[in-house]
Parts: C-alpha cells; sequence; structure tokens
C-alpha cells in the first residue's frame, strides 16, 4: 500500500502541472461518471494531503481520493520537477515532455513517448484530469468520491496529524501522544491505526519501532511519553525525506555512496524490514516476521526488546 510520503508527492505534482488550471474531468471506466461531471471544466484550486487521504479542491466540490492497496496515478504530458534544479523523475530536464510515470506503491518511468496527446486511457481509468499539457490518470483507489467543504472537514477531523500536513509540530506531536497512550493496543498497531497518527505504512512502521528499539507488542498505553514523543519526532524526520525522494530510506548508518545506491536498490534502505530470517544489521539475531491485525510485522527479538 503506497505510504504517505508517496501521496504527498501525487499533491505536490498535481500543485505544480494541474493546480490553477481548468481541468477536464472524465471517468473513462465510468465508475466515476456522476462526480467527473460534477467537477468538469472547473478549476482545481488546491492540492492538499493529510495521512494518505488526497483532497483536490473544485468549486462544485472535493475530490477525495485513497489509494488503498491497489491505486496508483499514471502522469502524461509536460511534469514539472519537484524542487529548484532537481530533474523530473525519470527526465534529463523540466517542463519537459514525458513518458508515463506512475505514482503508487513506487514510482517509475514506463512504456514510451505517446504517439498523441492526450493518449487513450489504458486500462481501468477511474478519473482523467486534463490540462492542455498534462494528464493524470487515476485506477484503483479504494476511495474516490465528491465531497462537501463540511463534508471533507469531517474526514481530516478523525484523522491523526501529518508533519507534513501540520503548522505547529509541537502540539501536533502532543495530540499523536495522547492519542497513543490512551489505549492498550500494542504499539505496533496503533502507529498504522490513522486517527493515531496520519501516513504511516507497514515499512514506516517497522523502522521507526526498530529505530526507536521498541517492542511493536508493548501496550500503547505502556509506551513512555518521552518514547512516544520520539516516535513522532523520527517520524517528522523520515516523511520529509521520502516526499523529497520517493524512496523510503530508514537507515541513517549509510554514507553519501551508500545512500546513493540505495536510493536504486530497495535492499539497502531498510534496518528491518523484508529482511525476515537475515541477521539484524546491529546486533546479528535473526530478524523474526509475525503477524498484528493482519499485516506482516518484522521486529529484532534482541534490539527490540
Amino acid at each position: 500500500m503506497p505510504e504517505g510520503h508517496t501521496v504527498h508527492r501525487v499533491a505536490r505534482q498535481l500543485e505544480l502541472d494541474l493546480v490553477g488550471r481548468p481541468l477536464a474531468v472524465t471517468s473513462p471506466q465510468g465508475r466515476f461518471a456522476a462526480g467527473a461531471a460534477r467537477l468538469d471544466g472547473h478549476v482545481l484550486r488546491r492540492s492538499s494531503v493529510v495521512g494518505k487521504h488526497l483532497f483536490l479542491e473544485f468549486d462544485p466540490g472535493v475530490l477525495r481520493v485513497h489509494l488503498g492497496l491497489y491505486g496508483a496515478w499514471d502522469f502524461y504530458g509536460r511534469l514539472s520537477s519537484m524542487a529548484p534544479g532537481e530533474a523530473a523523475w525519470g527526465s534529463l530536464g523540466a517542463p519537459r515532455l514525458r513518458r508515463a510515470v506512475r505514482m503508487g506503491e513506487d514510482e517509475r518511468e514506463t512504456g514510451v513517448l505517446p504517439s498523441e496527446f492526450p493518449p487513450p486511457p489504458v486500462g481501468q481509468v477511474r478519473v482523467r484530469l486534463a490540462s492542455d499539457e498534462t494528464v493524470a490518470d487515476l485506477r484503483g483507489p479504494s476511495a474516490c468520491e465528491v465531497l462537501t467543504p463540511d463534508e471533507t472537514a469531517a474526514v481530516i477531523a478523525r484523522l491523526g496529524p501529518d508533519p507534513a500536513a501540520e503548522t505547529d509540530l509541537a502540539a501536533a506531536g502532543e495530540e499523536m501522544v495522547r492519542r497513543l497512550r490512551r489505549r492498550a493496543v500494542p504499539v505496533g498497531q496503533l502507529l498504522m491505526d490513522q486517527t493515531v497518527v496520519a501516513g504511516i505504512g507497514n515499512i514506516y512502521r517497522a523502522e521507526l519501532l526498530f529505530r526507536a528499539r521498541l517492542d511493536p507488542w508493548t501496550p500503547g498505553r505502556q509506551v513512555p511519553p518521552d518514547v512516544a514523543a520520539a516516535l513522532w519526532r523520527d517520524w517528522a524526520r523520515l516523511l520529509p525525506d521520502g516526499i523529497a525522494t520517493g524512496v523510503m530510506i530508514t537507515r541513517e548508518d549509510l554514507t553519501p555512496d551508500e545512500r546513493r545506491a540505495a536510493l536504486r536498490d530497495p535492499d539497502l534502505r531498510h534496518w528491518i524490514y523484508g529482511r525476515a530470517g537475515l541477521p539484524c544489521r546491529v546486533c546479528g539475531t535473526p530478524v523474526v516476521v509475525e503477524e498484528l491485525a493482519a499485516r506482516k510485522l518484522y521486529r529484532c527479538p534482541t534490539c527490540q526488546r
């Protein structure tokens, strides 16, 4: 499932290339035809994220998208870079006519330059947002709906804090600590509860707990306040790096050359995630994988006890 950093990157790409422009909004698949008709021809006013929820504001309403397990955005046409002096993903310069770029579980340049623009929809495209130069196709989301501003505010109110969406990180951290420590549920489950803290998925969950040397099975109310606060501060450090690079690198022991290698090789990026049976990078104990709330949970039984 795409984690919070990916959704923030989608929002930034939309902000750069589609916000402020009147858009043709369609549903090639047909499952969102009524919602698309409400938004078609209107200017996209704002693109924002809380956790894993993307909110696209048009005058008639707010398009809320949650990618879920299988959702992704495909971009075609002219895409701007996300940082000054940085080439757009997979491109030699920006803005530049681009191949298809996918933002979902991962990001990659795919296929060849389309022979026509806009390119015909490929597969089950739930929503297409199109300007004269850029197309964004949404496929496979778990949620795609048009909300009123009040309905949007209600969705956001149910979510925990997201470091990339907060103006007061200290206050948001205090709220996250309060929500985590009021429950007896294992902390490894609470970190993926979007009402406690927003945006964390299975990879970041495993890595945050290992970096804190915290047993994932510790009940939330037994996590010391300073440890819970440290989890928030660490999340607030890791998330901006993931947004900037599109990659979840959670090892702080890498040299600059090793970090560049990790950007290309997923096996080098993490302390614990995906390493079941392999030696812990710190103590050498084999990493174990368990199941918590129907998701795989990776931990080191020596470092996290």
